[in-house]
């Protein structure tokens, strides 16, 4: 729950460490994977869709400080895309919300972000997969729109398309920016360790955010959830 538990982390590095903590060795920063100890989705407890919400650099593909500008720089983190693919075969929407401000700095164009949405998408349905809504922040952070991120208007754009409540969703990101739009709509935030995720960990997470490894780590959690239902 939001506010509740502490930030607990989980995904193959953290069920090493549970297993080396059982010997004596591990640190106590790792606890064990334990899928009872995480809160259900709210896609999971009634007849809402499974809607599951995700920021694109550092989540889906590799993120870059220089921005990724081209197609030929748009490179999937390794298990993401079947992540993507294997939730969507089990039922689940997924959706992206992504702050682009390279547009306005004129690092790239519209038709070029399209293309990488594009590939994206093609790099999805050869897993059998499809990728739901993308919708993306266009502006600089200085131009005072509502939907760059730390504020939500993205996900509540998400959320009008899908004609879905926020509260509870989970929102897989990799920055603080993810984090606070997350719990400005009640959604419940998820952090990976991939992209900017280390960097975020390290400067201290509010109560309440999961942590996982990567992508595949929260599809393997959510599918796994299910199955136990």
């Amino acid at each position: 729950m939001l506010g509740g538990a502490p930030s607990r982390r989980y995904g193959p590095q953290a069920r090493r460490s549970a297993r080396a903590s059982s010997r004596g060795r591990a640190s106590h920063n790792s606890p064990t994977f334990d899928r009872n100890t995480v809160s259900t989705p709210a896609a999971l407890q009634g007849p809402t869709m499974k809607l599951l919400i995700l920021d694109r650099d550092g989540v889906i593909n590799e993120d870059s400080d220089a921005y990724i500008k081209s197609v030929a720089e748009w490179i999937p983190i390794p298990g993401s895309i079947e992540a993507i693919a294997r939730l969507n075969q089990a039922g689940w929407t997924v959706a992206v919300a992504t702050n682009q401000s390279g547009l306005a700095r004129g690092y790239y164009d519209e038709a070029t972000l399209e293309a990488m949405h594009t590939h994206l998408r093609q790099l999805v349905a050869e897993q059998g997969g499809e990728l739901g809504l993308i919708v993306h922040c266009p502006h600089g952070p200085d131009e005072g729109c509502d939907c760059r991120k730390p504020l939500p208007g993205l996900l509540q754009q998400i959320a009008a398309h899908y004609r879905v409540e926020l509260a509870g969703l989970w929102f897989v990101g990799d920055s603080p920016g993810d984090i606070a739009a997350a719990r400005a709509v009640g959604c419940q935030p998820v952090l990976v360790l991939s992209g900017k995720g280390e960097r975020t960990q390290a400067t201290g997470l509010p109560q309440g955010v999961l942590v996982f490894d990567d992508l595949a780590a929260v599809a393997a959690h959510l599918l796994a959830v299910e199955a136990d239902r």
